[in-house]
């Protein structure tokens, strides 16, 4: 379904129509679908509300003459015929004919969508009891673009450089999202702790590592207790990553495919009863051998 930048309606008896308006590769389109009725569009028109200048108009049946806007008439900056009237023998399967439940796309000839704020439609062959319409619609809806998904943020996140086939990380640089006690590296003050921003410090703030030397990815959220709490990790592709994007992309991939899932992954203090033992009262234990893990490791 394509993104509308505006959706016009009309509705009278027997006959209601949407006009959503979007771009689509460069092109201006209207969709014109209705929900009641049917009709036979010969012509649309269009315009700004800015009623001045020469109003454009279509000769014969195709004309919108007589059409106002609050009692005042409408001058129409642009029309396009889009068939004659009469249904012929095509009857109601002619082109132009739209009934309940079917859409009529039609090419706009404008250089933005901006320019339209009034729509027409001059229609034979309807549902109304008049059998016909010189329909003018203003006032579109502007429906909200859909906001980007929020951003995952880590507490703290492990660029391993040297990971056994068991997954063991022996060499590597922990950064954390703000100052904590034992660790060198935090994300400046006010920095979203995102990955991206993670690895952008990894490059340019940490010395003697680089993107080639990575092994394994490790990201952590910290227990209300204090300790670490591991949520997911990314490892190498064979012969290593070549460059941020790869790893971003590696990142993307894990996460679209529901690393951040509790349903997939498992909570975090489900993973630290599995880590600790449902007995264990004593989570000041995992605090101290994590750390001491981490100074076994020499990790920066």
């Amino acid at each position: 379904m394509p993104d509308y930048s505006k959706i016009f309606t009309y509705e009278v008896e027997g006959l209601s129509y949407t006009v959503s308006l979007y771009e689509q590769d460069g092109a201006f389109l209207a969709d014109i679908s209705v929900l009641e009725g049917g009709m036979d569009v010969n012509a649309i028109y269009f315009g700004d509300d800015e009623f001045s200048g020469e109003s454009v108009s279509l000769d014969g049946p195709l004309n919108m003459n007589g059409t106002r806007l609050d009692g005042e008439r409408i001058q129409w900056d642009d029309a396009e015929a889009l068939s004659d009237p009469g249904l012929g023998p095509e009857g109601e399967d002619k082109e132009t004919y739209v009934s309940e439940g079917d859409t009529l796309t039609v090419e706009l000839d404008v250089e933005s969508l901006d320019e339209i704020d009034i729509f027409g439609i001059r229609a034979t062959s309807t549902s109304t009891d008049s059998g016909s319409i010189k329909a003018v619609s203003d006032d579109p809806e502007e429906p909200e673009e859909p906001e980007d998904p929020e951003e995952p943020t880590f507490e703290k996140v492990l660029f391993g450089t040297d990971v056994s086939e068991s997954g063991e990380v022996f060499d590597g640089v922990f950064i954390v999202d703000e100052p904590r006690e034992g660790y060198e590296y935090s994300l400046p003050e006010g920095e979203e702790p995102s990955f991206e921003n993670y690895l952008s410090y990894y490059e340019e703030e940490v010395d003697g590592y680089d993107i080639p030397s990575l092994d394994s990815i490790v990201f952590y959220s910290f227990h209300e207790d204090g300790y670490p709490v591991e949520q997911f990790r990314i490892d190498a592709p064979e012969g290593g990553f070549q460059s941020a994007d790869e790893v971003l992309e590696a990142y993307d991939a894990a996460i679209e495919a529901g690393a951040l899932d509790p349903e997939e992954v498992g909570s975090g203090d489900l993973i630290a009863a599995l880590s600790l033992g449902e007995e264990d009262d004593t989570p000041e234990d995992a605090i101290e051998d994590d750390g001491e893990a981490e100074d076994d490791l020499e990790m920066v």
